[in-house]
């Protein structure tokens, strides 16, 4: 019994220390400690009542984005065997009387509808070089679209399909983007469609030097690229990146990556600037360039350093083309311009941008310091050409576009073939013509459904010809064959 007793004085004399103990730490350090363990849930800026869980609703922008996101596809010419065309007595026999082609190569991209009677904006890369271009709808209509323009140096592309009555995106505005903003970027990656992906913008202004240029040719890429970390894989070209308004903000484009597949950041062409393109390829067939006619390049602290520029903001004009809109001006080598129409430009990228949403004969204000006072200069801006007038698209040489040289039929052909019309393909080189799978000898006798005797015929039905192109004829051994290919 004493030992009972004993063990229950000394358990509650442990149990008495043990609520002092507790007592003391409350006093001191422990207080920290709950608050760190009960806090309530973060709230996100500028957004009352907004917790983690529930701060942003995608769902209406993605509902309002996939409807007007096509998936684009591409098919390209191939040069078939030349033996497949010519009489072959164990095929007839085995009941292959139709010639055997390897099928075309393709690409798929994307698009973005801009326009309820079917209009719809892409990459220049998705459609370059295609011979038919096959546009599928979100609810999984498909029809052959015209290309309406190509513009290389964004990266640019208008097609247009005939349908009314479509699905369109509304343009956000890409000046008002922020840093750190919500986006989506909506596309078909891997041909998996309407594939919706979020992300934030990274940066803005990301000159990458992805597009080629080419001064000889006129190419003078503009790149000022929208960053984003929404995953973006092949087959997103040309697809919309989205605000969480449901409103248009960039093309995507690009993505940056050593292996060819997403890994990390995405880049979208700014909305403004696809808007300025657009209206140039529907109003004119070619986007109207303005330039002021200054070699430009970044500020960086070394420079200011080495010109004694007290401030680094600004582009450096370190050369200007003779007889161009800055010389005009009045701006010298050695400026600094800061400005554009009010606009702050800290980098070539956003220099550029400003400047390709104007057109040639456009007055704009530049700011801009010298020995770092300050002054302000209106310009008239220039095209390549070193003047005010509409840059008109240049014409296609039919005749070397489909890359032939032709000959007229004779009595014996056709005699031989049955025919009343016809023009004869003596030789071909690199072109439309063999790029479709034609063979030398081929007798042309129909374009579009149009009866072809003589050159003549071909440039008439093909001059300002868009879209797809229908050609009917036949081979010295009586084989009736069909063609078609786009302009």
């Amino acid at each position: 019994m004493k030992k009972i007793a004993s063990v229950f004085v000394i358990a509650s004399i442990g149990g008495i220390t043990a609520l002092g103990l507790n007592h003391l730490l409350d006093k001191s350090g422990s207080k920290s400690i709950s608050q760190l363990s009960y806090q309530a849930p973060v709230k996100y800026v500028n957004m009352p009542g907004a917790t983690a869980e529930n701060s942003v609703d995608f769902t209406a922008a993605a509902e309002m984005s996939v409807h007007s996101v096509v998936h684009v596809k591409t098919t390209y010419g191939l040069e078939s065997n030349q033996s497949q065309y010519f009489y072959d007595p164990f095929r007839d026999f085995f009941g292959q009387h139709a010639p055997q082609q390897r099928e075309a190569p393709t690409a798929t991209g994307s698009g973005v509808i801009i326009s309820q009677d079917g209009y719809i904006v892409t990459n220049n890369h998705v459609v370059d070089g295609a011979e038919k271009v096959e546009v599928t709808l979100n609810d999984k209509r498909s029809y052959t679209a015209e290309v309406i323009g190509k513009d290389p140096t964004t990266d640019l592309a208008l097609l247009k399909i005939k349908e009314n009555n479509l699905v369109f995106m509304n343009y956000g505005n890409s000046d008002n983007v922020k840093v750190g903003e919500w986006v989506l970027a909506v596309g078909n990656p891997f041909n998996l469609t309407s594939t919706v992906t979020a992300g934030i913008i990274s940066a803005k202004a990301r000159n990458i030097n992805i597009l080629a240029g080419d001064m000889s040719k006129g190419l003078n890429p503009v790149e000022s690229f929208l960053q984003t970390d929404a995953a973006v894989n092949p087959g997103n070209s040309g697809g919309a990146l989205v605000n969480t308004k449901g409103e248009l903000i960039g093309i995507n484009s690009a993505i940056a990556s050593n292996t060819g597949s997403y890994t990390g950041y995405s880049f979208a062409i700014p909305v403004n600037m696809a808007r300025k393109v657009v209206a140039d390829l529907l109003e004119f067939g070619e986007v109207q360039r303005a330039f002021i006619g200054v070699s430009i390049t970044d500020l960086d602290a070394k420079l200011a350093q080495e010109k004694s520029i007290n401030e680094i903001k600004g582009v450096y004009v370190k050369g200007l083309t003779e007889g161009g809109a800055g010389e005009e001006a009045g701006i010298k080598e050695g400026d600094v311009i800061t400005k554009i129409d009010e606009v702050s430009v800290n980098n070539v990228p956003e220099l550029q941008e400003q400047i390709s949403r104007h057109r040639p004969g456009d007055k704009v204000n530049v700011a801009l310091k010298r020995n770092n006072q300050e002054k302000l200069m209106t310009l008239v801006l220039k095209n390549k050409n070193g003047n005010t007038d509409v840059v008109e698209k240049p014409k296609v040489e039919v005749v070397s576009t489909l890359g032939a040289t032709f000959e007229p039929i004779n009595t014996n052909d056709i005699k031989k073939l049955g025919i009343e019309n016809g023009l004869k393909i003596s030789k071909l080189t690199a072109g439309k013509l063999l790029s479709a799978g034609i063979k030398e000898g081929f007798i042309i006798t129909n374009v579009d459904k149009k009866k072809i005797s003589s050159i003549e015929d071909i440039k008439a039905t093909l001059e300002n010809k868009r879209g797809g192109v229908l050609i009917e004829g036949d081979y010295p051994n009586g084989m009736r064959a069909y063609y078609g290919f786009g302009m």
